[in-house]
Parts: structure tokens; sequence; C-alpha cells
């Protein structure tokens, strides 16, 4: 009986993140499944979601601008 219980909660959770993930898509967040599933985890746990969708977005930041960086100090790169 245990085992039909840890199925539905394992079937409910896997639907949940579904959900999350296509409503991911619509806001266009550029979040993949794995992302998603490891922020989820954080909040679950306790974290701020603002405070990670900040530190989210930094990061975004940062890795543009060295994209930008490593572009133009590329010899040969345009």
């Amino acid at each position: 009986m245990s085992s039909t219980r840890e199925a539905d909660r394992i079937s409910s959770a896997q639907q949940t993140l579904d959900i999350l993930h296509e409503i991911s898509q619509l806001l266009n967040t550029q979040l993949d499944r794995e992302t998603l599933t490891t922020c989820v985890r954080m909040i679950e746990s306790g974290v701020n979601p603002e405070a990670l969708a900040a530190v989210i977005q930094e990061l975004r930041r940062e890795g543009a601008k060295q994209a930008i960086a490593g572009s133009i100090s590329r010899p040969g790169s345009r």
C-alpha cells in the first residue's frame, strides 16, 4: 500500500514539474528542467525565491559579459 502512495507522490511531483516547466517556457525564463528542478528544491529547502531569482539574473549578466569579453579578446573573431 505504501508503494502505491509513493508512486502517486512521484507522479504528482512529476506532473507539478511538467506544469512548472511549461509555465517557465511560456515566460521565456530559459531554465531547463534540471535547473528548474534545482530551483524548486532550493525554494522547498527555504531559499528566498526573490533572492534566488536575483542570483540567477546576476549570473546571466556576468555570463553575458564574459562571453562578450571572450569574443572581443580572441584574435580574428568578429
